[in-house]
């Protein structure tokens, strides 16, 4: 594209001095707001590819090879739960959105669209668009349960544009902050990092730092080079945010990013990605790329004296290296292991210069803010926390998938109406957010609004994102178990109190869900002692260890003690598993009336733990079992319970 068309295109003042005609039809076809073939929209990020996009993709590409049919890969809308997701539209209607495609159906969805028809079983809603005729009769997608309640502002390109076209984003208003940056604000001046602290936005990574204050450090730190970073690298389990948003709309992170490197007075910007995300660094190698080619980024951009390179470091999926200080040692060639604070980044970070660190939600947000202002951003949400969060949501849920919502959403809101509520009919227990560093949220606070501050009130933390919802039949020591597993295995072992601590923390944790048929004496006291020395433990990590994830670990233990601590109590002192799930402190009851002697659970046991003749009620010996549930899959006669 010529770039004094683009320049016009993006600063939107000048459309009198050139052709009209090309930019109103520019817009138009690339928002696809005027089309002249039937367009086929199927969702190719890494949920819908591994729910089987890929085999619906091959028989599409088939299926249009002689037909004036387009079709184009978008990312992932966020219905995680109904992938594969595919969209149709015929010139003169709205943008139809199906769920649960498949390669048997995917041809018969898009030949009964052509010939103005719908299947209603797939059928998700119609997309709003005033340049078409709607279908009458039809639901609107963000009529959708799902999406109703939501306020996309982060994702609202997501599943929408092509993430390998340029073109589109530009057409959807895309970096048209970036340009008005470089034409109205001078280049290392504040006005850009006042404009970001007075929208209030905080880092969406996990400390929720004001994002415009941290960027003044830097601004305000002399040095001949500063470094721009983005932390791409989501360890969280259950956190897939920024992965779908690199997928589905990478030009944002882009744009935020530059528009970030502008405002310190950075000319060169690091995206650390772990190397487990191929396909979002794909789309970010293409999109930087296409970038350089419109002349938004390299040298000189856009004919000022703002240079930007911006440069992809793979990491290898360490956990610690989502730490700030590590991270920047891993970008060094360095072991990724966190370092004391202060200095801080800010003002000595990367190769010792000033560096300015945030996370890809962070960074999308800033596009938005420049555009429509700072105070538009600021009505959003509440008091201390503005905007919008956007959350992972996953766990015991029936609609999985990308949720964003603006701050102050009650939890019970995401959970059963925007989630769907909890499968199979069963009780919501708690949501544990905030990854490994995050807290579990129980049913008594279940109608909080969720912001940085009620969170921390109720020891949890936001962190990135991850929203993993439990219901009646999950145990929460066995929960506590595995968080204490991961950050102790991902523990970069600098510092004494994360390294020994949370490995005796570990350890506490299996003595309590361990049996009794082989613990020694030495576990027997230690898992009576557990509650006293868990707590203990806890408050030494948090108080000396060397970084935020060694000071956060202990929150999955010391959260789960403060709501659930009848469970802990249980597992130690009556040797049980409410939920039962510790297979060690599981017994298995045979109901002598309902038994009818089949023997069908005696073949299966693998230790002959089951007794009894044929057609007469069985038993089961305590000291044969191990606890591992084959008899009761097997009975068909619900003659076997967990006592």
């Amino acid at each position: 594209m010529n770039k004094e068309i683009l320049k016009n295109i993006l600063s939107q003042k000048d459309e009198k001095n050139i052709n009209d005609s090309y930019i109103k039809d520019y817009i138009l076809s690339n928002t696809r707001s005027k089309i002249k073939l039937p367009t086929v929209f199927l969702g190719t990020a890494t949920c819908g590819l591994s729910a089987g996009a890929n085999k619906v993709l091959t028989k599409l590409e088939e299926y249009i090879k002689n037909k004036d049919i387009n079709l184009v890969k978008v990312g992932c809308i966020g219905l995680c739960a109904e992938e594969p997701i595919m969209d149709v539209q015929i010139p003169g209607r709205t943008r139809l959105t199906f769920k649960n495609v498949t390669e048997s159906n995917a041809v018969d969805i898009i030949e009964a669209v052509l010939g103005h028809e719908i299947k209603t079983e797939n059928f998700m809603g119609q997309h709003r668009n005033s340049n078409f005729e709607g279908w009458e009769g039809l639901a609107y997608l963000d009529e959708h349960p799902f999406f109703q309640r939501q306020t996309r502002l982060v994702l609202k390109n997501c599943g929408i544009i092509d993430p390998t076209n340029i073109d589109e984003y530009i057409a959807f208003g895309g970096y048209r902050a970036f340009t008005k940056v470089l034409r109205e604000y001078k280049y290392k001046t504040p006005e850009v990092c006042n404009i970001i602290e007075e929208s209030g936005l905080r880092g969406r990574g996990g400390g929720g730092f004001l994002t415009g204050r941290k960027w003044k450090f830097a601004l305000n730190t002399e040095s001949s080079q500063k470094y721009m970073i983005c932390n791409a690298d989501e360890g969280d389990p259950g956190a897939f945010m920024d992965r779908a948003v690199i997928e589905g709309d990478p030009h944002r992170l882009l744009e935020g990013l530059a528009i970030g490197a502008y405002a310190i007075g950075a000319t060169k910007a690091y995206i650390y990605i772990r190397a487990e995300y191929p396909l979002a660094i794909s789309r970010l190698e293409t999109a930087i790329r296409q970038a350089k080619e419109y002349g938004l980024l390299g040298s000189n951009i856009m004919n000022t004296d703002f240079s930007l390179d911006i440069i992809i470091k793979k990491g290898a999926g360490a956990f610690v290296c989502g730490e700030e200080t590590a991270l920047i040692h891993s970008i060094e060639g360095k072991r990724g292991m966190p370092r004391p604070r202060p200095p801080f980044p800010a003002v000595k970070g990367l190769f010792g210069k000033p560096s300015v660190i945030n996370n890809v939600e962070t960074y999308a947000n800033v596009p938005g803010i420049i555009d429509s202002g700072s105070a538009a951003f600021n009505s959003i949400g509440t008091k201390s926390s503005k905007g919008t969060k956007v959350f992972a949501l996953s766990g015991r849920i029936n609609r999985t998938g990308l949720v964003e919502v603006a701050m102050g959403t009650k939890l019970s809101e995401i959970v059963f109406e925007i989630g769907g509520g909890i499968p199979n009919d069963k009780n919501y227990k708690a949501v544990q957010i905030g990854g490994p560093s995050g807290g579990c949220i129980p049913t008594e606070f279940v109608d909080i609004e969720i912001d940085y501050e009620s969170l921390k009130n109720v020891g949890a933390m936001m962190g990135s994102g991850g929203l993993v919802v439990m219901d009646e039949s999950t145990c929460m020591v066995d929960l506590a178990k595995f968080f204490m597993d991961f950050i102790q295995r991902e523990s970069c072992g600098k510092c004494i109190p994360c390294r020994e601590g949370t490995r005796h923390m570990l350890g506490i944790l299996e003595d309590i869900t361990h049996g009794r048929k082989d613990e020694s004496p030495t576990q027997a006291l230690q898992r009576f002692k557990g509650l006293m020395y868990l707590e203990r433990l806890a408050k030494v990590i948090q108080d000396t260890s060397l970084c935020g994830l060694g000071q956060t670990a202990p929150n999955p233990v010391l959260s789960t003690l403060k709501w659930f601590r009848e469970e802990y109590e249980a597992h130690i002192y009556e040797r049980k598993c409410p939920a039962g799930v510790c297979r060690d402190l599981i017994n298995y009851k045979i109901i002598e009336a309902n038994c009818v002697g089949c023997t069908a659970c005696a073949q299966k046991c693998p230790t002959g733990a089951v007794k009894g003749a044929k057609r007469s009620p069985h038993y089961i010996v305590t000291d044969l079992c191990i606890g591992c549930g084959a008899c009761i899959e097997t009975c068909k006669f619900d003659a076997i319970v967990i006592d």
